[in-house]
């Protein structure tokens, strides 16, 4: 079904565009026909000049002539002698006429635009220099503004197409969210029921503790797909200390191979945030660099507070990631790894500059020597 979708749309593609040439080739043919019908008009705007300078007093059959002279009203005609001295100038305006700078340019345009009309006066030559009439300059122009109407008309297509897929997947999201919290939390119910059958059956406390860490856990984890669903509600909270909880939670579970350093100012920052959404953005940054350097590595978060944003730093000794593809990190489904869905950093995307008004990007990245991710929130 979505091949067949994809070669509908680029045969509806490909159909526009030879139309386009074919429009354009139209065009083309009928400006060169009308621009050859021009040239015979002038030359017989020619002759008829030369029989009304020939003619006598004796000569009555001028009627002709007059009327070939005087129903040009759209092209302009310079006569000249052949140095150029001007002998004659028709549909020009008054402006460049009596300008003899503007009117030697007028000339030199309308020898740009077509080859003149040699005429035969006894002995001597005279030149008629013509230019394009109004219609063959809309004409010249046409296939421009032709193409620049295609391309907006295309562009336009392109980015229905484009934000009617994403609100297909972003109501795609949506379901599997809500419906993958629904299915978590019937479990979880049954499990803190068996927690506390446990505890009364004096099962050991360390045991216990545990096992609720990690239903705890599942709960969070069933709250932040059931807010990612719809639009949660912020509350100004303390970055630093919701920050610091997420990153000591994810330092105690993981290899020692790892090096951990925090550091932020030691005043509270409050941000209008989402504290679930926020810790799931940290935590996929976190689980990022760690699979960026394969599990042994530095990974620093350093939060600056502003004047009116709070500037946060998360960074690794990782692989890097090359320029090109700092964009395209954050599109659903795409990833390096050989098992994972390729979904972290898009939902931090999402959770960031969707649902809590801030900014997420790559900072900088070196090949072999690691990245700095970059958020940026406005104060409460």
């Amino acid at each position: 079904m979505i091949r067949k979708k994809g070669i509908i749309r680029w045969g509806v593609i490909t159909a526009a565009f030879i139309t386009l040439l074919l429009i354009l080739w139209n065009t083309y043919s009928f400006f060169q026909n009308y621009k050859d019908e021009e040239r015979i008009k002038m030359k017989i705007w020619a002759e008829a000049s030369n029989t009304l300078n020939d003619a006598t007093l004796m000569d009555t059959n001028l009627e002709l002539p007059l009327l070939i002279l005087t129903n040009n009203t759209t092209i302009p005609i310079i006569q000249t002698t052949d140095n150029d001295s001007i002998l004659s100038m028709v549909n020009i305006d008054e402006k460049i006429v009596n300008d003899p700078k503007k009117i030697n340019l007028f000339l030199k345009k309308l020898k740009s635009q077509n080859n003149p009309i040699e005429v035969s006066v006894g002995k001597h030559k005279q030149y008629l220099y013509y230019g394009n009439s109004s219609l063959l300059v809309k004409l010249k122009y046409y296939p421009i503004a032709l193409i620049v109407i295609f391309l907006f008309f295309t562009i336009l297509i392109f980015n229905f197409y484009r934000s009617n897929k994403m609100a297909t997947q972003n109501r795609l999201w949506t379901g599997m969210a809500k419906e993958t919290a629904h299915q978590i939390g019937t479990p979880l119910s049954s499990l803190l029921g068996w927690i506390e059958i446990m505890k009364l059956e004096n099962v050991s406390p360390a045991i216990t503790e545990e096992i609720e860490k990690d239903v705890n856990r599942l709960e969070v984890i069933a709250n932040r797909f059931s807010k990612i669903g719809s639009k949660p509600q912020l509350s100004p909270t303390d970055i630093i200390a919701e920050t610091q909880k997420v990153f000591e939670y994810l330092q105690y579970r993981t290899s020692k191979q790892i090096s951990f350093q925090f550091k932020a100012p030691e005043h509270p920052i409050l941000v209008m945030l989402n504290d679930e959404l926020h810790s799931w953005t940290i935590e996929n940054l976190i689980k990022n660099a760690i699979d960026a350097m394969k599990g042994k590595g530095n990974i620093d978060i350093l939060i600056q507070d502003g004047d009116k944003h709070v500037h946060l730093y998360v960074s690794d000794t990782g692989g890097g990631i090359p320029r090109n593809m700092f964009t395209k990190i954050f599109e659903p489904g795409y990833t390096t790894k050989k098992r994972g869905w390729g979904l972290g950093l898009s939902l931090t995307k999402r959770i960031v500059e969707d649902f809590q008004n801030g900014k997420v990007k790559v900072l900088h990245s070196e090949m072999g020597k690691g990245t700095t991710f970059y958020i940026i929130y406005k104060k409460a």
